[in-house]
Protein backbone atom coordinates (compact mmCIF):
# COMPACT_ATOMS: atom_id res chain seq x y z
CA UNK A 1 0.00 0.00 0.00
CA UNK A 2 1.39 3.42 -0.94
CA UNK A 3 2.36 5.98 1.69
CA UNK A 4 -0.11 8.53 0.39
CA UNK A 5 -3.04 6.24 1.14
CA UNK A 6 -2.11 5.35 4.71
CA UNK A 7 -2.99 8.73 6.29
CA UNK A 8 -6.50 8.32 4.87
CA UNK A 9 -6.93 5.07 6.83
CA UNK A 10 -6.22 6.65 10.20
CA UNK A 11 -7.18 10.25 10.56
CA UNK A 12 -6.06 12.28 13.62
CA UNK A 13 -8.21 11.69 16.69
CA UNK A 14 -7.60 15.18 18.10
CA UNK A 15 -6.49 18.62 16.99
CA UNK A 16 -3.24 18.14 18.89
CA UNK A 17 -2.27 15.16 16.74
CA UNK A 18 -2.59 17.35 13.65
CA UNK A 19 -0.95 20.50 15.04
CA UNK A 20 1.67 20.74 12.28
CA UNK A 21 -0.96 20.63 9.55
CA UNK A 22 -3.27 23.00 11.41
CA UNK A 23 -0.44 25.49 11.91
CA UNK A 24 0.13 25.52 8.16
CA UNK A 25 -3.55 25.82 7.30
CA UNK A 26 -4.06 28.56 9.90
CA UNK A 27 -1.15 30.50 8.42
CA UNK A 28 -2.91 30.45 5.04
CA UNK A 29 -6.05 32.01 6.51
CA UNK A 30 -3.93 34.45 8.51
CA UNK A 31 -2.45 35.72 5.25
CA UNK A 32 -5.88 36.19 3.67
CA UNK A 33 -7.30 38.18 6.60
CA UNK A 34 -4.16 40.12 7.55
CA UNK A 35 -3.18 41.17 4.05
CA UNK A 36 -5.83 43.75 3.18
CA UNK A 37 -6.37 44.98 6.75
CA UNK A 38 -2.70 45.79 7.22
CA UNK A 39 -2.31 47.30 3.75
CA UNK A 40 -5.26 49.68 4.08
CA UNK A 41 -3.43 51.57 6.82
CA UNK A 42 -0.61 52.32 4.39
CA UNK A 43 -2.72 53.52 1.45
CA UNK A 44 -2.18 57.24 2.17
CA UNK A 45 1.57 56.65 2.49
CA UNK A 46 1.64 54.59 -0.69
CA UNK A 47 -0.32 57.30 -2.51
CA UNK A 48 2.21 59.96 -1.53
CA UNK A 49 5.24 57.78 -2.24
CA UNK A 50 4.06 56.57 -5.66
CA UNK A 51 2.12 59.76 -6.60
CA UNK A 52 -1.03 57.66 -7.09
CA UNK A 53 -4.43 59.00 -8.10
CA UNK A 54 -7.50 58.16 -6.03
CA UNK A 55 -8.68 55.60 -8.60
CA UNK A 56 -5.24 54.00 -8.89
CA UNK A 57 -4.98 53.77 -5.11
CA UNK A 58 -8.38 52.11 -4.93
CA UNK A 59 -7.20 49.47 -7.41
CA UNK A 60 -4.20 48.69 -5.22
CA UNK A 61 -6.75 47.01 -2.93
CA UNK A 62 -9.38 46.06 -5.51
CA UNK A 63 -7.01 44.27 -7.90
CA UNK A 64 -6.22 41.70 -5.23
CA UNK A 65 -9.88 41.13 -4.31
CA UNK A 66 -11.08 40.90 -7.92
CA UNK A 67 -8.39 38.44 -9.04
CA UNK A 68 -8.78 36.42 -5.84
CA UNK A 69 -12.54 36.14 -6.15
CA UNK A 70 -12.52 35.58 -9.89
CA UNK A 71 -10.07 32.67 -9.94
CA UNK A 72 -11.20 30.64 -6.92
CA UNK A 73 -13.54 28.38 -8.89
CA UNK A 74 -10.92 27.69 -11.54
CA UNK A 75 -8.20 26.80 -9.05
CA UNK A 76 -10.67 24.76 -7.02
CA UNK A 77 -11.29 22.63 -10.12
CA UNK A 78 -7.56 22.46 -10.85
CA UNK A 79 -6.83 21.31 -7.28
CA UNK A 80 -9.40 18.50 -7.47
CA UNK A 81 -7.70 17.25 -10.64
CA UNK A 82 -4.01 17.73 -9.89
CA UNK A 83 -3.78 17.76 -6.10
CA UNK A 84 -5.00 20.12 -3.41
CA UNK A 85 -1.74 19.93 -1.51
CA UNK A 86 0.30 20.46 -4.68
CA UNK A 87 -1.71 23.50 -5.80
CA UNK A 88 -1.58 25.02 -2.31
CA UNK A 89 2.19 24.61 -2.04
CA UNK A 90 2.63 26.19 -5.48
CA UNK A 91 0.39 29.07 -4.43
CA UNK A 92 2.39 29.63 -1.25
CA UNK A 93 5.63 29.72 -3.23
CA UNK A 94 4.06 32.26 -5.60
CA UNK A 95 2.87 34.32 -2.62
CA UNK A 96 6.39 34.48 -1.18
CA UNK A 97 7.92 35.52 -4.50
CA UNK A 98 5.24 38.16 -5.17
CA UNK A 99 5.70 39.62 -1.69
CA UNK A 100 9.47 39.82 -2.22
CA UNK A 101 8.83 41.58 -5.54
CA UNK A 102 7.41 44.49 -3.55
CA UNK A 103 11.01 45.56 -2.90
CA UNK A 104 11.37 46.43 -6.59
CA UNK A 105 8.09 48.34 -7.02
CA UNK A 106 8.57 51.93 -8.19
CA UNK A 107 5.10 52.78 -9.57
CA UNK A 108 1.42 52.30 -8.83
CA UNK A 109 1.09 50.08 -11.91
CA UNK A 110 3.87 47.86 -10.59
CA UNK A 111 2.20 47.59 -7.19
CA UNK A 112 -1.17 46.76 -8.78
CA UNK A 113 0.58 44.03 -10.79
CA UNK A 114 2.15 42.61 -7.61
CA UNK A 115 -1.20 42.74 -5.81
CA UNK A 116 -2.84 40.92 -8.73
CA UNK A 117 -0.26 38.12 -8.55
CA UNK A 118 -0.88 37.89 -4.81
CA UNK A 119 -4.59 37.54 -5.66
CA UNK A 120 -3.70 34.57 -7.85
CA UNK A 121 -1.75 33.05 -4.95
CA UNK A 122 -4.71 33.61 -2.61
CA UNK A 123 -7.06 31.89 -5.07
CA UNK A 124 -4.70 28.91 -5.16
CA UNK A 125 -4.39 28.60 -1.38
CA UNK A 126 -7.45 29.87 0.51
CA UNK A 127 -10.11 27.36 -0.68
CA UNK A 128 -7.58 24.59 -0.18
CA UNK A 129 -7.26 25.42 3.51
CA UNK A 130 -10.94 24.54 4.02
CA UNK A 131 -10.81 21.45 1.80
CA UNK A 132 -7.67 20.07 3.43
CA UNK A 133 -8.96 20.76 6.95
CA UNK A 134 -12.16 18.89 6.08
CA UNK A 135 -10.25 15.92 4.64
CA UNK A 136 -7.83 15.79 7.55
CA UNK A 137 -10.51 14.64 10.02
CA UNK A 138 -13.30 12.10 9.85
CA UNK A 139 -15.79 13.41 12.43
CA UNK A 140 -17.97 16.50 12.17
CA UNK A 141 -16.95 17.64 15.67
CA UNK A 142 -13.24 17.72 14.80
CA UNK A 143 -13.96 19.33 11.45
CA UNK A 144 -15.95 22.14 13.07
CA UNK A 145 -13.29 22.62 15.75
CA UNK A 146 -10.52 22.71 13.15
CA UNK A 147 -12.32 25.27 11.02
CA UNK A 148 -13.11 27.34 14.11
CA UNK A 149 -9.43 27.32 15.07
CA UNK A 150 -8.31 28.28 11.57
CA UNK A 151 -10.86 31.08 11.30
CA UNK A 152 -9.93 32.40 14.77
CA UNK A 153 -6.29 32.75 13.74
CA UNK A 154 -7.40 34.63 10.64
CA UNK A 155 -9.69 36.92 12.60
CA UNK A 156 -6.85 37.74 14.99
CA UNK A 157 -4.91 38.81 11.90
CA UNK A 158 -7.82 40.96 10.79
CA UNK A 159 -7.97 42.63 14.23
CA UNK A 160 -4.23 43.27 14.65
CA UNK A 161 -3.69 44.34 11.04
CA UNK A 162 -4.38 48.08 11.45
CA UNK A 163 -2.38 48.63 14.68
CA UNK A 164 0.47 46.44 13.45
CA UNK A 165 0.51 48.32 10.16
CA UNK A 166 0.57 51.65 11.97
CA UNK A 167 3.49 50.54 14.14
CA UNK A 168 5.51 49.27 11.19
CA UNK A 169 4.93 52.47 9.23
CA UNK A 170 6.41 54.40 12.13
CA UNK A 171 9.72 52.51 11.90
CA UNK A 172 9.89 51.08 8.36
CA UNK A 173 8.82 51.82 4.75
CA UNK A 174 5.41 50.65 3.56
CA UNK A 175 6.96 47.72 1.65
CA UNK A 176 7.55 46.04 5.02
CA UNK A 177 3.81 45.50 5.36
CA UNK A 178 3.75 43.16 2.37
CA UNK A 179 7.04 41.50 3.26
CA UNK A 180 5.27 40.09 6.35
CA UNK A 181 3.69 37.62 3.95
CA UNK A 182 7.07 35.96 3.31
CA UNK A 183 7.50 34.32 6.74
CA UNK A 184 3.76 33.53 6.86
CA UNK A 185 4.01 31.75 3.49
CA UNK A 186 7.12 29.89 4.66
CA UNK A 187 5.36 28.71 7.83
CA UNK A 188 2.34 27.57 5.84
CA UNK A 189 4.55 25.79 3.29
CA UNK A 190 6.41 23.85 6.00
CA UNK A 191 3.26 22.98 7.96
CA UNK A 192 1.30 21.73 4.95
CA UNK A 193 4.30 20.03 3.35
CA UNK A 194 5.10 18.08 6.52
CA UNK A 195 1.68 17.67 8.08
CA UNK A 196 -0.56 16.71 5.14
CA UNK A 197 -0.15 13.70 2.87
CA UNK A 198 -0.50 13.95 -0.93
CA UNK A 199 -4.03 13.50 -2.26
CA UNK A 200 -5.25 10.04 -3.20
CA UNK A 201 -8.81 10.86 -4.35
CA UNK A 202 -8.30 13.03 -7.45
CA UNK A 203 -10.23 12.84 -10.69
CA UNK A 204 -9.04 13.19 -14.28
CA UNK A 205 -12.10 14.50 -16.08
CA UNK A 206 -11.35 16.71 -19.10
CA UNK A 207 -10.99 20.38 -18.22
CA UNK A 208 -13.85 22.77 -19.06
CA UNK A 209 -11.84 25.73 -20.35
CA UNK A 210 -14.80 27.71 -21.68
CA UNK A 211 -16.67 27.17 -18.43
CA UNK A 212 -13.63 28.44 -16.56
CA UNK A 213 -13.54 31.61 -18.66
CA UNK A 214 -17.26 32.25 -18.25
CA UNK A 215 -17.21 31.53 -14.51
CA UNK A 216 -14.21 33.79 -13.94
CA UNK A 217 -15.75 36.57 -16.04
CA UNK A 218 -19.02 36.35 -14.10
CA UNK A 219 -17.36 36.62 -10.69
CA UNK A 220 -14.92 39.35 -11.77
CA UNK A 221 -17.73 41.44 -13.25
CA UNK A 222 -19.88 40.94 -10.14
CA UNK A 223 -17.00 42.22 -7.98
CA UNK A 224 -16.25 45.17 -10.26
CA UNK A 225 -19.85 46.44 -10.55
CA UNK A 226 -19.91 48.05 -7.05
CA UNK A 227 -16.64 49.82 -7.82
CA UNK A 228 -18.12 51.57 -10.85
CA UNK A 229 -21.08 52.80 -8.83
CA UNK A 230 -18.85 53.89 -5.95
CA UNK A 231 -16.63 55.86 -8.34
CA UNK A 232 -19.65 57.73 -9.75
CA UNK A 233 -19.96 55.86 -13.06
CA UNK A 234 -23.57 54.57 -13.00
CA UNK A 235 -23.69 53.86 -16.75
CA UNK A 236 -20.55 51.73 -16.57
CA UNK A 237 -21.96 50.02 -13.48
CA UNK A 238 -25.26 49.30 -15.22
CA UNK A 239 -23.50 47.98 -18.31
CA UNK A 240 -21.23 45.77 -16.21
CA UNK A 241 -24.26 44.49 -14.26
CA UNK A 242 -26.03 43.55 -17.50
CA UNK A 243 -22.86 41.82 -18.75
CA UNK A 244 -22.63 39.97 -15.45
CA UNK A 245 -26.12 38.57 -15.93
CA UNK A 246 -25.29 37.55 -19.52
CA UNK A 247 -22.06 35.73 -18.59
CA UNK A 248 -23.84 34.07 -15.64
CA UNK A 249 -26.58 32.74 -17.94
CA UNK A 250 -24.00 31.49 -20.44
CA UNK A 251 -22.04 29.85 -17.62
CA UNK A 252 -25.13 28.00 -16.37
CA UNK A 253 -26.01 26.87 -19.90
CA UNK A 254 -22.46 25.65 -20.41
CA UNK A 255 -22.45 23.72 -17.12
CA UNK A 256 -25.78 22.06 -17.95
CA UNK A 257 -24.78 20.98 -21.45
CA UNK A 258 -21.04 20.14 -21.24
CA UNK A 259 -20.24 16.51 -20.47
CA UNK A 260 -17.50 17.37 -17.94
CA UNK A 261 -18.44 20.80 -16.57
CA UNK A 262 -16.24 22.96 -14.38
CA UNK A 263 -19.01 22.94 -11.78
CA UNK A 264 -21.50 20.08 -11.76
CA UNK A 265 -24.77 21.87 -11.01
CA UNK A 266 -26.38 18.59 -9.97
CA UNK A 267 -23.90 18.40 -7.10
CA UNK A 268 -24.55 22.04 -6.22
CA UNK A 269 -28.24 21.16 -6.07
CA UNK A 270 -27.64 18.73 -3.19
CA UNK A 271 -29.57 20.11 -0.19
CA UNK A 272 -26.52 20.25 2.08
CA UNK A 273 -24.48 22.07 -0.56
CA UNK A 274 -27.11 24.57 -1.72
CA UNK A 275 -28.29 25.37 1.80
CA UNK A 276 -24.71 25.81 3.03
CA UNK A 277 -23.95 28.18 0.17
CA UNK A 278 -27.09 30.20 0.90
CA UNK A 279 -26.15 30.51 4.57
CA UNK A 280 -22.64 31.66 3.60
CA UNK A 281 -24.12 34.13 1.13
CA UNK A 282 -26.39 35.60 3.80
CA UNK A 283 -23.51 36.19 6.22
CA UNK A 284 -21.30 37.70 3.51
CA UNK A 285 -24.08 40.08 2.51
CA UNK A 286 -24.80 41.09 6.11
CA UNK A 287 -21.20 41.54 7.23
CA UNK A 288 -20.16 43.73 4.32
CA UNK A 289 -23.34 45.80 4.16
CA UNK A 290 -23.52 46.41 7.91
CA UNK A 291 -19.83 47.32 8.19
CA UNK A 292 -20.15 49.76 5.30
CA UNK A 293 -23.17 51.54 6.79
CA UNK A 294 -21.85 51.62 10.36
CA UNK A 295 -18.48 53.01 9.26
CA UNK A 296 -20.16 55.88 7.41
CA UNK A 297 -22.62 56.51 10.23
CA UNK A 298 -20.04 56.71 13.00
CA UNK A 299 -17.65 59.01 11.15
CA UNK A 300 -19.85 61.08 8.81
CA UNK A 301 -23.19 61.28 10.60
CA UNK A 302 -22.07 61.21 14.24
CA UNK A 303 -18.71 62.90 13.64
CA UNK A 304 -16.56 60.31 15.38
CA UNK A 305 -12.83 60.36 14.66
CA UNK A 306 -11.35 57.36 12.78
CA UNK A 307 -9.77 56.13 16.02
CA UNK A 308 -13.05 56.39 17.93
CA UNK A 309 -14.92 54.73 15.07
CA UNK A 310 -12.40 51.88 15.15
CA UNK A 311 -13.11 51.51 18.87
CA UNK A 312 -16.81 51.52 18.04
CA UNK A 313 -16.56 48.24 16.15
CA UNK A 314 -14.50 46.55 18.88
CA UNK A 315 -17.55 44.60 20.21
CA UNK A 316 -17.75 42.84 16.87
CA UNK A 317 -14.01 42.20 16.75
CA UNK A 318 -14.02 40.84 20.31
CA UNK A 319 -16.83 38.40 19.54
CA UNK A 320 -15.22 37.25 16.30
CA UNK A 321 -11.96 36.48 18.06
CA UNK A 322 -13.15 35.15 21.42
CA UNK A 323 -16.23 33.17 20.43
CA UNK A 324 -14.40 30.08 19.15
CA UNK A 325 -14.70 27.84 22.23
CA UNK A 326 -18.31 28.92 22.77
CA UNK A 327 -19.13 28.13 19.14
CA UNK A 328 -17.67 24.63 19.46
CA UNK A 329 -19.76 23.87 22.57
CA UNK A 330 -22.89 25.34 21.01
CA UNK A 331 -22.51 23.28 17.82
CA UNK A 332 -21.96 20.07 19.80
CA UNK A 333 -25.05 20.74 21.89
CA UNK A 334 -27.36 21.94 19.09
CA UNK A 335 -26.10 19.76 16.23
CA UNK A 336 -24.94 20.99 12.85
CA UNK A 337 -28.34 21.61 11.25
CA UNK A 338 -29.89 23.47 14.14
CA UNK A 339 -26.71 25.44 14.90
CA UNK A 340 -26.33 26.80 11.40
CA UNK A 341 -29.88 28.15 11.06
CA UNK A 342 -29.82 29.61 14.57
CA UNK A 343 -26.54 31.33 13.72
CA UNK A 344 -28.05 32.64 10.50
CA UNK A 345 -31.08 33.93 12.42
CA UNK A 346 -28.69 35.90 14.65
CA UNK A 347 -27.34 37.58 11.50
CA UNK A 348 -30.84 38.54 10.35
CA UNK A 349 -31.74 39.74 13.85
CA UNK A 350 -28.64 41.91 13.96
CA UNK A 351 -29.52 43.55 10.66
CA UNK A 352 -33.10 44.12 11.81
CA UNK A 353 -31.92 45.76 15.05
CA UNK A 354 -29.65 48.08 13.12
CA UNK A 355 -32.26 48.96 10.51
CA UNK A 356 -34.97 49.80 13.04
CA UNK A 357 -33.01 51.24 15.98
CA UNK A 358 -29.52 52.03 14.71
CA UNK A 359 -30.22 55.71 14.11
CA UNK A 360 -31.10 56.30 17.78
CA UNK A 361 -27.81 55.78 19.63
CA UNK A 362 -24.75 53.55 19.81
CA UNK A 363 -26.24 50.76 21.96
CA UNK A 364 -28.38 49.17 19.18
CA UNK A 365 -25.45 49.58 16.77
CA UNK A 366 -23.20 47.63 19.16
CA UNK A 367 -25.91 44.99 19.65
CA UNK A 368 -26.29 44.61 15.88
CA UNK A 369 -22.53 44.19 15.44
CA UNK A 370 -22.42 41.54 18.18
CA UNK A 371 -25.38 39.55 16.80
CA UNK A 372 -23.96 39.53 13.28
CA UNK A 373 -20.53 38.52 14.61
CA UNK A 374 -22.06 35.58 16.53
CA UNK A 375 -23.85 34.46 13.39
CA UNK A 376 -20.72 34.76 11.28
CA UNK A 377 -18.73 32.54 13.64
CA UNK A 378 -21.38 29.82 13.79
CA UNK A 379 -22.27 29.83 10.10
CA UNK A 380 -18.62 30.08 9.05
CA UNK A 381 -17.74 26.94 10.97
CA UNK A 382 -20.80 24.83 10.15
CA UNK A 383 -21.92 25.83 6.66
CA UNK A 384 -18.52 25.03 5.15
CA UNK A 385 -18.60 21.55 6.70
CA UNK A 386 -22.10 20.95 5.33
CA UNK A 387 -21.12 22.07 1.83
CA UNK A 388 -18.19 19.64 1.73
CA UNK A 389 -20.21 16.80 3.30
CA UNK A 390 -22.65 17.04 0.41
CA UNK A 391 -19.93 16.61 -2.24
CA UNK A 392 -17.85 13.64 -3.35
CA UNK A 393 -14.35 13.65 -1.82
CA UNK A 394 -12.80 14.36 -5.21
CA UNK A 395 -14.76 17.61 -5.48
CA UNK A 396 -13.99 19.17 -2.07
CA UNK A 397 -11.66 21.90 -3.38
CA UNK A 398 -14.15 23.32 -5.83
CA UNK A 399 -16.81 23.06 -3.09
CA UNK A 400 -14.65 25.13 -0.76
CA UNK A 401 -13.95 27.58 -3.59
CA UNK A 402 -17.67 27.85 -4.27
CA UNK A 403 -18.37 28.66 -0.61
CA UNK A 404 -15.70 31.37 -0.60
CA UNK A 405 -16.95 32.76 -3.91
CA UNK A 406 -20.51 32.97 -2.55
CA UNK A 407 -19.25 35.05 0.36
CA UNK A 408 -17.10 37.28 -1.86
CA UNK A 409 -19.87 38.02 -4.37
CA UNK A 410 -22.56 38.68 -1.78
CA UNK A 411 -20.16 40.88 0.19
CA UNK A 412 -19.80 43.02 -2.92
CA UNK A 413 -23.58 42.95 -3.30
CA UNK A 414 -24.04 44.14 0.29
CA UNK A 415 -21.84 47.17 -0.33
CA UNK A 416 -23.51 47.81 -3.70
CA UNK A 417 -27.01 47.74 -2.23
CA UNK A 418 -26.07 50.03 0.66
CA UNK A 419 -24.16 52.40 -1.60
CA UNK A 420 -26.95 52.56 -4.16
CA UNK A 421 -29.56 53.43 -1.54
CA UNK A 422 -27.31 56.18 -0.20
CA UNK A 423 -26.61 57.51 -3.69
CA UNK A 424 -30.34 57.71 -4.46
CA UNK A 425 -31.49 59.30 -1.18
CA UNK A 426 -28.56 61.51 -0.14
CA UNK A 427 -28.16 64.83 -1.94
CA UNK A 428 -24.67 66.31 -2.19
CA UNK A 429 -21.19 65.01 -1.41
CA UNK A 430 -21.48 62.49 1.37
CA UNK A 431 -17.85 62.93 2.44
CA UNK A 432 -18.14 66.73 2.66
CA UNK A 433 -18.24 68.15 6.21
CA UNK A 434 -21.00 70.39 7.55
CA UNK A 435 -24.13 68.42 6.69
CA UNK A 436 -27.39 70.29 6.80
CA UNK A 437 -30.29 69.01 8.91
CA UNK A 438 -31.93 67.87 5.68
CA UNK A 439 -28.86 65.84 4.68
CA UNK A 440 -28.71 64.25 8.13
CA UNK A 441 -32.35 63.21 7.76
CA UNK A 442 -31.66 61.84 4.27
CA UNK A 443 -28.73 59.80 5.57
CA UNK A 444 -30.74 58.34 8.44
CA UNK A 445 -33.55 57.45 6.07
CA UNK A 446 -31.04 55.80 3.75
CA UNK A 447 -29.59 53.81 6.67
CA UNK A 448 -33.06 52.58 7.61
CA UNK A 449 -34.05 51.65 4.06
CA UNK A 450 -30.65 50.15 3.28
CA UNK A 451 -30.69 48.17 6.51
CA UNK A 452 -34.22 46.88 5.90
CA UNK A 453 -33.28 45.91 2.35
CA UNK A 454 -30.25 43.95 3.60
CA UNK A 455 -32.44 42.36 6.30
CA UNK A 456 -35.00 41.24 3.72
CA UNK A 457 -32.35 39.84 1.38
CA UNK A 458 -30.55 37.98 4.19
CA UNK A 459 -33.85 36.65 5.58
CA UNK A 460 -34.85 35.35 2.15
CA UNK A 461 -31.52 33.53 1.79
CA UNK A 462 -31.77 32.07 5.29
CA UNK A 463 -35.39 31.01 4.83
CA UNK A 464 -34.62 29.30 1.54
CA UNK A 465 -31.56 27.61 3.07
CA UNK A 466 -33.61 26.34 6.02
CA UNK A 467 -36.29 24.85 3.78
CA UNK A 468 -33.66 23.39 1.46
CA UNK A 469 -31.77 21.73 4.33
CA UNK A 470 -34.97 20.11 5.60
CA UNK A 471 -35.31 18.23 2.32
CA UNK A 472 -32.19 16.14 3.03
Amino acid sequence: MSDCVQPRLRSPSSLREAWIALAGLSAVFLFEMLDNSILNVALPTIGRDLHASTTALQWVSNSYAVVFGGLMLVFGAVADRYGRRRVMLAGLALLGLASLATLFVTSTAGLIAVRSVMGVAAAMTTPGSIALAFRLFRTDDLRVRAMTLISTVGLVGLAIGPPLGGFLLAVAPWQALLLINVPIAALAFLGIGRGIAPDDDLHRDPADYLGGVLGTATVVLALVVPTFFAEGHPWLGSGAAALTVLTAVLFVVRQRTFHHPLLDLKLVGHPLVSSGLAYKAATGLAAAGLTYLVTLQLQLDWGWSPALAAAGVLPQVAVLIAAGPVVNRFVRRAGLDRAVWLGALAVVAGLAVYATLGRLNYLPVALALVLVAIGIRVVGAVAGVNVLKGLPENRTSIGAALADTASQVTSAAGVAVSGTVLAVLFAGGIAQPGWTARQTGQFETAVTIGGLTLTGMAAALVGWAYLRARSV
